[in-house]
């Protein structure tokens, strides 16, 4: 009887930790799947050539198709209508979510904001997509200041978030074409720093 609760134990043991060892285990990102990159200008490029856009950029990085669905001046309500066709039309395995600069430049609600955001999670998550949430900070006179916000919806909606980049772009005047977007070296940045994030969740081709 000892030596069976034994075994049972060592049994029950080995189960739980291959559990949450599979759960740890960075999921596979295959040539075939899409990422697609959601956003405004910032996303778009505004400010450098369009194969130096940061979607651009990480595409010759990963070896993977990821789709520039940027625009420029694009609110987070303009691209809440536009999200559903852009998922349903490249079905992507990926989504990287940069929304909110327009909304700060034209004084939204950033009660609004926050609620687009996490409906717009919601929606890619429904379509299939996984999501990466990347933060823009509030730009005023007094310089660049992190929007609580972004860590309210990464939280609440348990997903994963890059913060503080363009604050360290646009900090530096030799990355950034103008007081709110970067320049071609600035978007490589933002390439170099999503393709970490991608690689501590994703193993690539």
């Amino acid at each position: 009887m000892k030596y069976l609760i034994i075994l049972l134990f060592v049994i029950a043991t080995v189960t739980t930790c291959q559990k949450h060892g599979s759960s740890n285990m960075p999921k596979q990102l295959h040539t075939s799947d899409t990422i697609l990159a959601a956003g405004d200008s910032l996303t778009y490029g505004h400010g450098a050539n369009p194969n130096e856009s940061y979607p651009s950029v990480l595409a010759s990085m990963t070896g993977l198709r990821i789709v520039n669905a940027g625009r420029n001046g694009e609110t987070s309500k303009e691209g809440l209508k536009r999200l559903p066709q852009l998922l349903q039309q490249y079905k992507p395995k990926l989504t990287l979510l940069c929304y909110g600069g327009n909304d700060i430049l034209q004084k939204r609600s950033m009660k609004k904001l926050k609620e687009n955001l996490k409906t717009m999670i919601s929606l890619i998550r429904t379509n299939g997509s996984e999501v990466i949430l990347i933060a823009v900070p509030d730009i005023s006179l007094f310089g660049l200041h992190p929007l609580p916000l972004y860590d309210e919806v990464a939280e609440e909606t348990d997903t994963p978030l890059v913060s503080g980049l363009f604050s360290d772009i646009l900090s530096d005047p030799s990355l950034k074409s103008d007081q709110v977007h970067p320049n071609a070296k600035g978007y490589k940045k933002m390439a170099e720093a999503l393709y970490e994030a991608i690689q501590e969740r994703y193993r690539l081709p």
